[in-house]
């Protein structure tokens, strides 16, 4: 209003409302993954699922940072310059050795059409999109909701949840806190009044 102050700091904002995580049914990520022909496709989105990777994680992991001895994988420099392990499980082992065997990628795990290139983050996401929609006809997630899928798959399954923390790199317990409220473990053991009503 005309002639009246007011101190910025002192305005109270809107908060911001929170989104929750959108999961894909852990039936429909079977199904699409299973789905995928081509091996180098069917390796990227496998190995993004199965262990919980963000796009720009999967594109810069190196085939060194692989070790099939240990059967462990690590990420290196991820988000907030953190570096993490992560257990390969025996079904992407067998993927990736698979992959490697037919393709022999030279550098990174998932390469570009030349050889010793990194793979295209757009070609990427539309690869994930082609693949889902034969699945699930005109959905609307992304690859993202892979990663957010993983975790929630996980909860439901009854992982810990600091454990989960530790496979996704969240610096902080909230950000993976946010999987309870989109995980049906719990909810599905509350009984609803209305299975007692005879209608």
């Amino acid at each position: 209003m005309k002639g009246i102050r007011y101190e910025l700091e002192t305005i109270e904002r809107p908060i911001e409302g929170q989104k929750l995580p959108r999961v894909i049914p852990i039936e429909d990520v079977q199904a699409f993954l299973a789905a995928i022909p081509n091996i180098k496709h069917k390796t990227a989105l496998s190995t993004i699922y199965s262990l919980g990777l963000r796009r720009g994680e999967l594109l810069g992991l190196k085939l060194q940072n692989i070790n099939f001895k240990r059967d462990v994988v690590e990420i290196i420099n991820a988000k907030g310059k953190k570096d993490r392990v992560l257990p390969l499980s025996k079904k992407l082992k067998e993927i990736l050795a698979t992959y490697i065997r037919q393709k022999n990628p030279q550098v990174w795990l998932i390469e570009g059409q030349k050889p010793g290139t990194p793979y295209s983050a757009t070609s990427l996401g539309n690869t994930f999109k082609k693949y889902l929609s034969k699945i699930i006809k005109n959905h609307t997630f992304t690859l993202h909701n892979l990663r957010h899928s993983y975790a929630t798959h996980l909860l439901d399954m009854g992982v810990n949840l600091r454990i989960i923390q530790e496979l996704l790199g969240h610096k902080s317990s909230k950000t993976t806190e946010i999987y309870t409220h989109v995980s049906m473990k719990n909810l599905k053991n509350v009984k609803n009044p209305l299975d007692d009503f005879e209608i």
